[in-house]
């Protein structure tokens, strides 16, 4: 999120009525509206290719993976977002009031971004967890391949993993799915790590 739309309380109905003729998407929260910040080319290029991972991943299996035009929400109304990636198990179930808000995603992915990651790590991170059906929350760096895995546990606490260089794999054990960071970062070109160099220098001859 970015910038509060206006310092008013709507209702979800005036949400999703406002969200359906608008020519930017926004979220909501607890009948406050905010504006999407705009995306990096390189979020673009990681959601584009996280997407047909997925569609690969999950070809012939019951889980149906979505892009970030379909939002997300508790039957509550609390709050709708649009997360970059969900995945839903089984059939889709939608909110009552909207034809485009999914009520029961099982997997939910989101690239950082550095004006929005400590409220996806955090308040939205939240949210979500109220969602029953929701058992894994997938966060994807933009400035280097790191990718954290928070999934569920029969407790109901959440256990972190953390997978990074291209190299590796990401395993989601609830839908069968493992994913390439090779080729979820297909394209992204990093930022160059500045290396501490320590100048070594010359100590002058001290005077008899």
């Amino acid at each position: 999120m970015s910038s509060q739309i206006k310092q008013r309380y709507y209702t979800p109905e005036e949400y999703l009525e406002l969200e359906s003729v608008a020519e930017y998407r926004s979220e909501y929260l607890e009948g406050e509206i905010f504006a999407m910040a705009n995306g990096s080319p390189d979020h673009s290029i990681i959601s584009i290719n996280l997407t047909g991972e997925l569609r690969t991943a999950l070809r012939g299996k019951r889980c149906q993976p979505f892009d970030k035009g379909l939002k997300v929400g508790p039957a509550s109304s609390v709050f709708f977002f649009y997360p970059d990636a969900s995945i839903v198990c089984g059939n889709l179930i939608l909110h009552k009031k909207s034809k485009d808000v999914c009520t029961n995603p099982k997997v939910i992915f989101e690239v950082l971004s550095p004006s929005t990651e400590a409220y996806d790590r955090g308040s939205k991170f939240a949210r979500y967890r109220t969602i029953e059906s929701f058992t894994d929350y997938v966060l994807i760096a933009q400035d280097e391949p790191r990718i954290e895995h928070f999934s569920k546990q029969k407790d109901g606490s959440w256990n972190l993993r953390i997978v990074s260089e291209l190299k590796n794999k990401i395993r989601i054990p609830s839908i069968g799915c493992m994913l390439s960071l090779a080729e979820i970062y297909e394209r992204v070109k990093f930022p160059e790590k500045k290396s501490l160099i320590k100048a070594t220098r010359k100590k002058k001859p001290r005077k008899a």
